[in-house]
């Protein structure tokens, strides 16, 4: 096949690509609450998680001596009960974990705040490690000022991530 005629299909893909997108209707599917709690509930406006997070640590080990791990990444909540995580190790070659693939983390879902207990649970929809599709995950949270701290609600799980809004 010429040169032209694949830049031809690549446009014309391209093309298609963006009238498709541009069609495309959101969602309005709005987040449940978590059946084990009922003052769960889809977050707010108000909702301190709300906004764009960056992550500034990562520390895991024992409860007690927790150790500061290289790690980069983000968390991402929305007005509408949306919720994405990206987080990246440095070592491409670092082991699989439960949440990771070769150092990188990546999933998105939905949320519900239980704004009493100051946890949040995310139903995971889509993620680079498929065993956690479906899967519900509850995080407690402390937000003060521009920082967000997330810790296990067992904290035999033993790690603590703190984010700064940006």
């Amino acid at each position: 096949m010429s040169k032209l005629k694949i830049i031809s299909l690549a446009f014309a893909l391209a093309l298609m690509m963006v009238s498709i997108s541009s069609c495309a209707q959101p969602s309005t599917a709005q987040p449940t609450a978590s059946p084990s709690t009922s003052s769960s509930a889809a977050p707010s406006s108000t909702s301190p998680l709300v906004g764009s997070w960056r992550m500034t640590s990562l520390e895991m080990g024992a409860a007690g001596k927790l150790q500061p791990v290289p790690y980069s990444g983000q968390i991402i909540f929305t007005e509408s009960g949306g919720v994405s995580v990206q987080a990246m190790n440095p070592d491409a070659n670092a082991a699989d974990t439960l949440y990771t693939r070769t150092g990188y983390e990546a999933y998105y879902g939905t949320y519900t705040v239980d704004e009493t207990a100051r946890t949040f649970t995310m139903t995971i929809r889509s993620s680079l490690v498929r065993d956690l599709i479906g899967q519900r995950l509850t995080r407690a949270f402390k937000v003060s000022g521009g920082t967000l701290v997330l810790t296990p609600t067992d904290a035999s799980e033993g790690w603590r991530v703190t984010y700064e809004r940006f």
